[in-house]
């Protein structure tokens, strides 16, 4: 079959590659719609050492059960496989299993004509429901994750708190749109990619704003969201959060020192971290896309697999949209 292979550092290339066989318990997609993650382009700059070349990266994926439960009916994939057996799937967080594994990380993903995944990791995907649209669900699962963290601390809902986002690539524009879903009326969101700052103001109730030229009132924010997760956003978000807020970090950039911990104890404020998401935040993410509330519209871009390279390079360059969508 035809894959989009990770083959060294900046380098993805069409390659010939073994077709899929299911496992007990498992089914074999053919995919139709896989998003490029910033996970993936971890992988693609050589920053990820679980992800080793030669590999076919993607997990963003929607397409149509070939073999197994559910053959013949269009699925969402939700990538993330856990054991459902320890304390932490029993509890209702499947994201912390200790035995978790996604695809396109050590096994194959769905950069690729088909893709193998636990059958219970598939939902039936609703009539009205796109491919397009359902390859979102992932990425929007982490952004409900994030966001459900970030209310719960602070006891509130959307639309009673003041919420700046930190980046304005897919998570942090998603972390935007559950707020606004939520209730927000206006969510503060900086970028310094102007492409994307276009982008977050086509969009209703979100506030693009240029980091570099300037940012809001220190001590504003009752909740501030790193979707960048780099050394300079971490000194932002402990600058921009009031005494007792909550800063929610789901960006994964780099390990560079500029958290203000000092400020973070004197003043109480919450850190927390946000990885992934639960089976609930999943279902949460597919009826916010099925009720409309969250759409792909003015800020995702679909490309075929054939132009993967270019896809990848255009993220790397700066010149893409929040989300490239690769279709097969």
């Amino acid at each position: 079959m035809k894959a989009l292979v990770y083959t060294g550092t900046e380098e993805v290339e069409i390659r010939e590659a073994d077709l899929p066989v299911a496992e007990p318990g498992q089914a074999v997609v053919d995919v139709a719609v896989c998003g490029i993650c910033g996970s993936d382009m971890h992988a693609y700059h050589g920053h990820d050492p679980r992800r080793r070349p030669p590999l076919v990266l993607g997990h963003e994926a929607a397409g149509t059960v070939r073999e197994g439960p559910l053959a013949g009916r269009r699925v969402a994939i939700n990538p993330l496989m856990t054991c459902g057996k320890c304390p932490a799937c029993l509890g209702g967080r499947e994201h912390l299993c200790p035995y978790r594994e996604l695809i396109g990380m050590r096994v194959p993903g769905a950069f690729a004509e088909r893709v193998a995944i636990n059958a219970s990791n598939l939902t039936v995907l609703d009539d009205g429901l796109s491919f397009e649209a359902a390859a979102l669900a992932e990425p929007l699962a982490c952004a409900v994750h994030t966001v459900r963290l970030g209310l719960e601390r602070e006891g509130q809902g959307a639309g009673a708190l003041s919420t700046i986002v930190l980046g304005g690539g897919a998570i942090g524009l998603l972390c935007a749109l559950v707020l606004r879903a939520g209730g927000a009326d206006r969510v503060a969101v900086a970028e310094a990619n102007p492409l994307r700052r276009d982008s977050l103001a086509a969009l209703d109730g979100l506030a693009p704003y240029d980091p570099i030229a300037g940012e809001p009132d220190a001590a504003s924010a009752d909740c501030v969201i790193d979707a960048v997760g780099s050394g300079r956003t971490r000194a932002a978000a402990a600058r921009l959060v009031r005494p007792g807020g909550t800063i929610v970090h789901i960006g994964l950039q780099d390990e560079a020192p500029g958290l203000d911990t000092r400020r973070i104890t004197l003043q109480e404020i919450a850190f927390i971290g946000s990885y992934c998401y639960t089976r609930a935040d999943f279902a949460e993410a597919l009826r916010l896309l099925g009720d409309g509330l969250v759409e792909g519209t003015g800020w995702t871009e679909e490309r075929g697999l054939d132009d993967g390279a270019a896809a990848f390079r255009s993220i790397h360059d700066g010149t893409a949209p929040p989300k490239i969508l690769l279709t097969l």
